[in-house]
């Protein structure tokens, strides 16, 4: 296919694809899915081989959130019957996090609920980080805490935070109809306060919230431009009690052709595979390894995810490696860009341009709908259905099941007595 051959040679010189080649991808028939998991291998492969990063999640405080982020189970008015409790203390947290690592994580990502945090809220965290960074040295640790205010980003990096996590989750038309209390300027502005601290950003998606295809290359192009070190690609968790329960509209193929589109507009960066992986790709999860280099351990915020060692397993089986401690994970153009201190929103001459990089080009590697991906959100009203395009509405699977006995609560882990899942 004409398309896949360009698409491949782009990504391995990190040339940008076109927006219509972008909405070709997730335009193919499943007759052409293979072809398309295996192009967007060799991108993969180019920049990050047969290597997957393992990542972990501590929920520092559940639920209880102000905002109404539709698409999210701790949402305000949310009736989920998710965990529900405040910070956890240092001891605790870095007690979780050592769990992760055990398994085998790199990165332990820490996430709070709520706006963002106050000051006070900042000293746990850092408190946490320094816990977790003494008993775990040279381990990862991202922040994901919602929107920062200034000099936030600066204690989080002076604590010893390598990277900080907040979602775009959609594009900027139809963000409004997902969330009232905050904008997605705002979400922007939070992703490059911490650029300008020095953190590696990571900022990603969500996907099956009712949006259409355009919608979805326009976030990832609006992820290319911002230029994020990783990016979670996250597939909606409906839980029973938010707005979006009745939105089952992601099978297997759809999630892979949406994993391959991303790879192709971020040839370079790291692209996660979060929250939602086991519900919607099910059996299939082995094939997007070959488009994503990292994924997360174990059970995500509120949801449980596959077994730890069934993770293992998979990578194992797949062919595929995980990624050691002593590895570094992006590729050495972006890793010694990121050292470097190109890693703000306004580029310093000789940090690569949006024409010639993938989803950025200076390297490395979520409070409201962070990296784990866990609630929903009520359909989007498409604003350019005048135009001539199809408004996306609630629905079930094309096999006409909603798979609700995949989607289980977390009742185990941080905030309990029972032992964590990695």
């Amino acid at each position: 296919m004409d398309l896949l051959n360009t698409l491949v040679d782009k990504g391995m010189r990190r040339e940008l694809p076109t927006r219509e080649e972008a909405l070709a991808v997730l335009a193919t028939s499943d007759d052409e899915l293979l072809d398309v998991v295996a192009a967007a291998g060799k991108v993969r492969r180019q920049w990050f081989g047969r290597r997957v990063k393992l990542n972990y999640l501590v929920n520092l405080k559940s639920g209880l959130c102000p905002e109404d982020c539709s698409y999210c189970s701790q949402r305000l008015g949310s009736k989920a019957g998710i965990l529900k409790y405040t910070w956890l203390k240092p001891d605790e947290a870095s007690k979780a996090a050592a769990a992760g690592v055990a398994g085998g994580a790199k990165r332990v990502c820490l996430v709070a609920s709520g706006r963002g945090p106050t000051d006070r809220d900042v000293d746990r965290v850092t408190q946490t980080i320094e816990a977790i960074k003494e008993r775990h040295e040279g381990v990862e640790v991202c922040a994901c805490l919602g929107l920062l205010s200034d000099g936030q980003a600066d204690r989080l990096r002076s604590a010893g935070a390598d990277a900080y996590n907040h979602n775009l989750n959609t594009s900027e038309e139809t963000y409004g109809a997902i969330t009232t209390t905050h904008t997605y300027a705002d979400r922007v502005e939070t992703v490059q306060q911490a650029q300008a601290a020095g953190l590696s950003a990571c900022s990603g998606l969500i996907a099956g919230m009712g949006e259409s295809d355009k919608d979805l290359v326009d976030v990832v192009f609006a992820l290319r431009d911002l230029d994020p070190d990783s990016v979670p690609v996250n597939f909606l968790i409906p839980f029973e009690g938010t707005p979006l329960a009745k939105e089952w509209n992601l099978t297997p193929q759809r999630c892979l052709r949406i994993l391959a589109m991303v790879r192709f507009v971020c040839p370079d960066v790291e692209v996660r595979l979060a929250g939602g992986r086991e519900v919607h790709l099910r059996s299939m999860q082995p094939l997007a390894l070959h488009l994503v280099n990292s994924i997360f351990l174990g059970d995500y915020l509120t949801s449980e995810g596959q077994a730890g060692q069934a993770d293992l397993d998979m990578i194992a089986d797949a062919g595929f490696e995980v990624e050691g401690a002593g590895t570094t994970t992006l590729p050495r153009h972006r890793a010694d860009a990121l050292a470097g201190g190109c890693g703000t929103s306004a580029k310093p001459a000789g940090c690569g341009s949006q024409e010639s990089a993938g989803c950025g080009s200076h390297g490395g590697g979520g409070g409201c709908g962070p990296c784990g991906g866990h609630g929903e959100q009520e359909p989007v009203a498409d604003p350019v259905a005048d135009a001539g395009e199809s408004v996306p509405v609630a629905r079930t699977e094309a096999n006409g099941t909603a798979r609700t006995d995949l989607v289980a609560v977390r009742r185990r882990g941080a905030g309990t007595d029972l032992a964590p899942n990695a």
